[in-house]
């Protein structure tokens, strides 16, 4: 028998852990992975001398960016655009064009206030344009890290305070999990939306969870005893648009609902960064273990609430309404390891990610999940700052789902309704630097099975909806 996906990913996250235990510790605290590209779709966070305007000479019209920041005050405007279209499959062919305008501004209190440690943040987007899952798709590995539904609107909110010489940082205000929590860098190059926010933490958390585009009132701590070392913890509002029949972003269309009364999510996540790439011999990497909980009721995937006992959600003859199960919750793993450094490069070389992530399959639409990849900046000669990579992902349909397709064949054998099983997707992509704060990247992806094998819904026959063939380019401008 041929070996499965999961546990072949399995052998190579231990192979990936085993290089990270023969490391040493960390001989330096810069927060960048070396090998690691510039993020392709989080919010931008590199320097203003980093920006298209500045490789330009129009950095600072006037030197008004410079008086400002003086003062404390910094902000970034960051344009993605991007032409995303299937090729073949998906639930109809077809190409869109979508975009997102992403401004952000920040306040130093030590500068502006003499309030030492304090901060404030804030970030708005202008989302524009149609998503190629929503329109052409509807699978559950989101093509794009910033498709969404078109509107300006909030994102984050926050203020934060530094104590104990920066070791613990605690921010309170409207927060988005995905910014710090389960996060890969080297997966942060692809377009696809899983390789940030891991597709099975938005298919089975209310709303999608606290992830672009829907932020939630919340609360985190960050804890750095040492460089080595990292501690986060964070709470969340559990239902970033209450929750409600429709569609979460249709229901929270400007990020301004702050919710404060749903059940809570809670987030924890522990990383170990080790290695040096000045000794070959303890190459850089890190490790992240992390767990979250939530306190709402979820439904059952099969089994249905009667008042005659417990019956199965497919049953023509039961009440159609699933039983509620009490809380949710799950874990993953991340590890990060620079496989081998760029001789030519102080910052190159080959890298590599896996995270495995798993939750109980009786409440949840899927119950495991595995991404992996290589990525290689300054893979080409001349060419030290782009980053090509290959990357992939697995979402299994949890065991409830796919006994409530079976049990729907079985109560209506006439009508033909295949069992889901997973997703998988791959994607092949390479991040061009044009000059400092101007990239293009060609992109290319293949996703078997949609939403784990389903019936197309615009299929006249009732025909399962076929493996996606999509093909992009995106272009990204930082000011």
């Amino acid at each position: 028998m041929a070996p499965r996906p999961l546990a072949l990913i399995a052998a190579a996250a231990v192979a990936l852990m085993a290089a990270a235990a023969d490391a040493q510790p960390a001989t330096s605290e810069d927060a960048s992975a070396p090998g690691a590209s510039e993020s392709s779709d989080k919010p931008g966070t590199q320097p203003p001398e980093d920006s298209v305007a500045h490789s330009l000479g129009l950095g600072d019209p006037g030197g008004l960016r410079g008086t400002l920041a003086a003062d404390g005050f910094t902000y970034s405007l960051t344009y993605i655009g991007e032409v995303l279209g299937n090729l073949s499959g998906g639930q109809r062919r077809g190409g869109i064009y979508e975009g997102r305008l992403d401004a952000q501004f920040d306040l130093d209190l030590g500068k502006a206030a003499g309030w030492s440690g304090a901060s404030l943040h804030a970030n708005v987007y202008q989302i524009h344009g149609r998503g190629l899952s929503r329109a052409n798709l509807g699978n559950l590995f989101t093509a794009s890290g910033i498709e969404a539904v078109p509107s300006t609107r909030l994102f984050e909110l926050w203020f934060e305070q530094k104590l104990g010489d920066d070791k613990v940082a605690i921010r309170a205000g409207q927060l988005a999990a995905d910014t710090e929590f389960v996060v890969s860098q080297y997966a942060s190059v692809f377009v696809n939306s899983t390789f940030g926010f891991p597709a099975i933490l938005g298919a089975d958390l209310p709303d999608g969870g606290p992830a672009f585009p829907l932020a939630t009132p919340g609360l985190r701590v960050k804890v750095e005893p040492d460089p080595d070392w990292t501690l986060l913890l964070g709470m969340f509002d559990g239902a970033p648009a209450g929750n409600r029949a429709g569609d979460p972003q249709a229901n929270n269309r400007s990020g301004i609902a702050f919710r404060t009364s749903d059940p809570a999510l809670f987030m924890a996540e522990i990383a170990w960064t080790h290695g040096d790439t000045k000794a070959p011999e303890t190459l850089p990497g890190t490790v992240k273990l992390g767990a979250f909980g939530h306190l709402g009721s979820f439904p059952d995937q099969r089994v249905s609430a009667t008042s005659g006992g417990p019956g199965l959600l497919a049953d023509p003859a039961g009440s159609g309404l699933p039983r509620r199960l009490h809380g949710n919750g799950g874990g993953y793993i991340i590890v990060d390891q620079l496989l081998a450094p760029d001789p030519g490069s102080e910052d190159g070389g080959l890298g590599g990610f896996v995270r495995l992530a798993a939750a109980p399959g009786d409440r949840n639409l899927v119950s495991a999940y595995v991404d992996g990849g290589l990525t290689y900046k300054g893979l080409l000669p001349g060419r030290p700052n782009d980053t090509a990579g290959i990357g992939f992902a697995l979402a299994r349909i949890s065991e409830g789902a796919r006994r409530y397709d079976a049990d729907v064949a079985a109560f209506d054998p006439g009508t033909y309704r295949p069992v889901r099983s997973s997703e998988v997707m791959l994607e092949a992509t390479y991040q061009a630097e044009i000059v400092p704060g101007f990239t293009v990247q060609p992109d290319v992806q293949y996703i078997w099975r949609p939403s784990g094998g389903v019936i197309n819904p615009r299929s006249a026959t009732g025909a399962v909806e076929q493996s996606a063939a999509i093909l992009g380019m995106r272009t990204s401008i930082r000011y």
